[in-house]
């Protein structure tokens, strides 16, 4: 089994959209928030400012803890080549440095990572979204919910 492992996503709003990253795979097209795995001796901020410069090529300041989300695999639908999975997922609100940038292009982009995009909020639930839940808060503007716990 594989350890637990820390993940610092970005939650990025800006003129009523989210930023995602849009993935394909064999069902089609998903989107994910920017973010990754932190690195032994980085800090979570730290973590998701590198990650955000690796897959969405800009800067980010990196704002509050909004949520926390766990996965652990063998519970959802992809436990066929996830049931060893389990990753703590930490999101926090974060802002473009350059809040007019039009160039998305990351160092390091994700595996099977074809664009990155900005969807309308009102506009998240017509897509595949990870984690779904977090995108159901934002068009609800409910953000007091913390601890999420297992959820895909």
């Amino acid at each position: 089994m594989k350890p637990i492992r820390n993940s610092a996503k970005a939650v990025i709003v800006q003129d009523g959209c989210l930023l995602v990253i849009r993935l394909e795979d064999q069902y089609g097209d998903a989107y994910v928030f920017p973010g990754g795995g932190q690195e032994k001796g980085e800090e979570l901020k730290d973590a998701v400012a590198r990650e955000c410069l690796e897959e969405i090529g800009q800067a980010v300041t990196v704002g509050e803890l909004l949520h926390i989300r766990e996965y652990i695999g063998k519970n959802h639908e992809f436990a066929e080549w996830d049931a060893d999975v389990h990753q703590v997922e930490l999101y926090f609100e974060c802002r473009l440095i350059d809040p007019k940038a039009t160039i998305f292009e990351g160092s390091s982009p994700d595996d099977h990572q074809v664009a990155v995009e900005w969807i309308p909020l009102e506009e998240l639930s017509k897509v595949r979204l990870y984690p779904k839940t977090i995108g159901e808060l934002l068009q609800n503007k409910n953000t007091s919910r913390i601890y999420l716990g297992d959820l895909n």
